[in-house]
């Protein structure tokens, strides 16, 4: 009797572990067997082609993962679920990501001065490595796109003088304000980081440290990460992920920096990337930012960015639509690349189809 109830104790304990049992894509993604009706969803997300062509909208991937599991997975020829794509902005945050691993092995401190890491920085004692992850280097920046080419510090920065050596032709710029004192969204201050990264290592590391550190125990295998003629990472804009590599950063986040038996991150940093920085004023688009992370939260006096999604609901944001949302009291990640070339989609849209789909099917 007592090797029996012994037995049944231990199958009791079994069945209760599977219960909570978490589901990781290892090696690949699963797929939840549920059935869900996305047209909605992709109806707004993949218009026909003249409705795209009208409105200049034009999603190449959509990748909808829940507790682990793909929900919803769809792609535009020629992109295609094993396709590195051109992640743009969303680089910075997987910067922020892989820089959460550096600070969990010891390797900085945030309030640690930039210029430890970066002696360039040095005419800048008072900048800290906090103020760039809050975009907040008071350093003078034009973050001007295609639109306006010719007083834009960043075009100048990634295709003109400043290609060479991005970090150091930022490091010239003059102040403009006092470190952490304002917010200015700057790829410039992305790419300080990348080059502050290299100073934190063993000489020889930095060219496979992004891999060591974070894309290999994720299981990623589509990551290829450019460099400029310094050879520091293009920390700003140049990372390239297939959608299903860049959910796996996605899930990572959502569970606090752990992935599988691994706290990859500490909790602490993954609060400070979803910690809203409260010198940056008014409206600022998108939305509100964190450490070098995007936010679903409002500042003060401005309503919710993204009034249909929960306000845990964080992301990272790219040019012409690239987006990794995550959200964690829905357990989702949703990765959408694009290649639009107007102001005309909503993230605001695509969370609320994503989540009435979900509602409706009581997930």
């Amino acid at each position: 009797m007592g090797k029996l109830r012994v037995g049944l104790l231990g199958i009791l304990g079994l069945v209760a572990c599977s219960a909570f049992a978490e589901d990781w894509p290892v090696p690949d993604w699963q797929h939840d067997p549920a059935h869900y009706d996305w047209q909605a969803v992709d109806d707004y997300a993949f218009p026909a082609r003249d409705e795209a062509e009208r409105h200049g909208v034009r999603s190449d991937a959509l990748l909808i993962v829940r507790d682990g599991r793909i929900v919803h997975e769809r792609y535009t020829a020629p992109t295609r679920a094993d396709t590195p794509h051109l992640t743009w902005s969303i680089s910075k945050s997987v910067l922020a990501t892989l820089l959460g691993v550096a600070q969990a092995e010891g390797r900085f401190q945030p309030m640690d001065a930039a210029a430890r890491y970066y002696p360039p920085l040095q005419a800048h004692p008072r900048l800290t490595l906090l103020d760039l992850l809050n975009w907040a280097s008071g350093l003078a920046w034009q973050e001007d796109y295609e639109y306006a080419p010719l007083k834009s510090s960043v075009v100048a920065m990634l295709y003109t003088r400043g290609r060479q050596d991005m970090a150091a032709f930022t490091a010239a710029m003059p102040a403009e304000a006092a470190p952490g004192s304002r917010f200015a969204y700057s790829s410039g201050d992305s790419n300080l980081l990348a080059a502050a990264l290299r100073g934190m290592l063993e000489p020889g590391r930095y060219a496979d440290y992004p891999w060591q550190a974070l894309f290999e125990p994720l299981g990623i295998g589509s990551a290829t990460w450019e460099r400029d003629g310094a050879g520091t990472y293009v920390g700003s804009s140049y990372l390239y992920l297939s959608a299903r590599d860049l959910a796996r950063i996605g899930l990572l986040m959502a569970r606090d920096g752990r992935w599988r038996e691994r706290q990859l991150l500490t909790p602490d940093w993954v609060r400070f990337n979803r910690t809203l920085f409260t010198a940056a004023k008014g409206m600022l688009g998108e939305a509100n930012p964190g450490g070098h992370w995007w936010l679903n939260q409002p500042l003060p006096g401005q309503a919710t960015p993204w009034p249909s999604a929960p306000t845990d609901t964080f992301a990272a944001l790219g040019h012409w639509g690239q987006a990794l949302y995550v959200v964690p009291s829905r357990k989702l990640v949703i990765v959408r690349y694009g290649d639009d070339r107007d102001g005309s989609y909503r993230h605001d849209e695509l969370l609320k189809r994503v989540l009435a789909v979900l509602d409706k099917e009581g997930a």
